[in-house]
């Protein structure tokens, strides 16, 4: 029983403990956030790799690509059929895309990636980052009107795109080249340029078909307010910049045109273009795919290649995506195809593989940011030792009373032991239901703190997300709380140690 009150009585009257009390709240509530943050962005990139990349892709080691998806596919499910739920052809290769914004031409590097749109969404979560809701159900390359995602409002200028925004546009154009009929040259492209000189799409005159009467029948006119170009989907950073009220808007919207420019299957390769239409956006919130990647249909992007033989009709893809029945089996799928394919013509990877540097990166960091966290709880624990040898120093004749009156040596061990578990479990406590609320309300406390300092704490233009990211996992967050009650009661057990061995004559002999 005394040892149970006295440990009462010292932590509510020794007020200079509450200094370690504070440091062991305050290193808990600060281990749990940084926990649950990082916690969240790994969880969040990886979900959003794991959308564009499939569970295991299977490369060709060229540009060229190899023959015969249906043989090749044919031969993966014979070796890991098992274990595999779907698969989608693939071609990929680096590409320049260009559009024009106010008669300058805006030219970036791409990675240019042919899909088929009814196997994809099988093969990966891709779908699921495209912003008209017809597309997030079944992906079509044909331009839909309106629907697009506004993010809330902050996307006002996606509000009419679409087929309203392209002929909007297509009748702005028209103006434009009416009303200045009268300098023609103004619209001439520079010598030995083959880019068009306005916006509008050009392409080769078609030979008048003939007629049953012999005679010619007229040549379609490309109307751009009934027609479009081959479909594409644009990574939204490619095309996205913030005006002076916060605003997300667009250089190139769905409906523009924009040129491609990307090379030929054949040796040597050789540059051919062509005219596309954005028909949506692709937005996964991971900038180095969100500003690199465009994705066609992969029949069209074969034929500009000339990757489809003419007499047989078979084509030639340069990826296979496969989507796996149990993620966590994709070593064992990678292991058993490196082991029927050749290696100098194929390379086969699990999507962990491809991105592996960077989610070692990652865990690298959370672990190195664990260990310096966790010494400001060592200094509390450094704290409480200095405390506690005070104490015993200053007790010295209570101890002695204490054990004349038949204390025993581990009673007088349990009452310092007790006091340093009292001060982890106030301290630890606090610090959980703080980490915990912070963790929660992380958003608005970023949010105010942007206010009070007029800098935004999180931009999402850098981290290139809307929210802070945040996962509480209930393993972290024990280990978390165990851990600094371990200090705690670690750094009270010399002190105590030394209490038990006192004896009484010599706690009183000078009193």
């Amino acid at each position: 029983m005394y040892v149970l009150l006295l440990c009462r009585k010292y932590l509510t009257t020794r007020y200079i403990a509450l200094a370690s009390v504070v440091s062991v709240m305050l290193g808990v509530a600060t281990m749990i956030v940084v926990n649950g943050v990082m916690k969240g962005f790994s969880v969040e990139m990886q979900a959003r790799i794991h959308g564009v990349l499939s569970d295991v892709v299977f490369e060709s080691q060229s540009l060229e690509g190899f023959m015969d998806a249906d043989w090749h596919m044919n031969e993966i499910r014979k070796a890991a059929g098992e274990y595999i739920d779907g698969m989608t052809p693939t071609v990929i290769v680096p590409a320049m895309l260009s559009y024009k914004v106010q008669r300058q031409w805006v030219t970036q590097p791409v990675q240019l990636i042919g899909i088929d749109e009814r196997t994809q969404a099988k093969a990966s979560d891709f779908s699921e980052f495209l912003q008209h809701p017809e597309n997030k159900k079944q992906l079509s390359f044909d331009l839909r009107d309106g629907g697009y995602d506004t993010l809330g409002g902050r996307r006002p200028s996606l509000a009419d795109a679409g087929w309203t925004y392209r002929r909007e546009m297509s009748a702005l154009r028209k103006y434009d080249r009416e009303t200045m009929a009268d300098d023609p040259m103004k619209f001439q492209p520079a010598a030995g340029s083959s880019a068009p000189a306005g916006n509008a799409p050009t392409q080769p005159a078609a030979a008048a078909p003939q007629n049953i009467f012999g005679g010619q029948q007229p040549a379609k006119v490309f109307d751009p307010t009934k027609d479009q170009h081959t479909g594409l989907v644009l990574g939204i950073a490619l095309s996205s910049f913030q005006d002076r009220a916060g605003n997300e808007q667009f250089l190139a919207m769905p409906g523009d045109d924009v040129r491609l420019t990307f090379p030929t299957a054949g040796t040597p390769p050789r540059p051919i273009d062509d005219l596309f239409t954005v028909v949506d956006f692709y937005e996964c919130k991971m900038s180095e795919y969100d500003s690199q990647f465009v994705f066609v249909p992969i029949k069209k992007l074969q034929q500009l290649r000339g990757m489809i033989d003419p007499q047989t009709g078979n084509s030639r893809i340069t990826a296979i995506q496969i989507k796996l029945k149990n993620e966590a089996d994709g070593n064992i799928v990678r292991d058993r195809l490196k082991a029927v394919f050749h290696p100098q013509l194929y390379r086969v990877s699990t999507w962990r593989d491809k991105q592996g540097p960077l989610l070692s990166a990652v865990q690298m960091e959370t672990a190195i940011l664990n260990v310096l966290l966790f010494l400001i709880i060592a200094v509390a624990g450094f704290g409480i030792l200095a405390i506690f040898f005070m104490i015993v120093i200053e007790k010295t004749k209570d101890i002695g009373i204490l054990k004349s009156l038949g204390a025993s040596a581990r009673g007088v061990m349990g009452i310092f032991l007790g006091y340093g578990l009292s001060l982890g479990a106030v301290g630890a406590g606090g610090g959980l239901v703080l980490g915990l609320l912070l963790v929660h309300y992380i958003n608005e406390v970023a949010d105010l703190l942007g206010k009070i300092t007029g800098q935004k704490v999180f931009d999402p233009n850098i981290y290139y997300f809307y929210k802070i990211p945040t996962i509480v996992d209930p393993f972290t967050v024990t280990w978390i709380v165990v851990g600094a009650l371990g200090i705690a009661v670690g750094a009270s057990v010399l002190p105590a140690m030394r209490a038990a061995r006192m004896r009484p004559v010599e706690a009183l002999r000078y009193d």
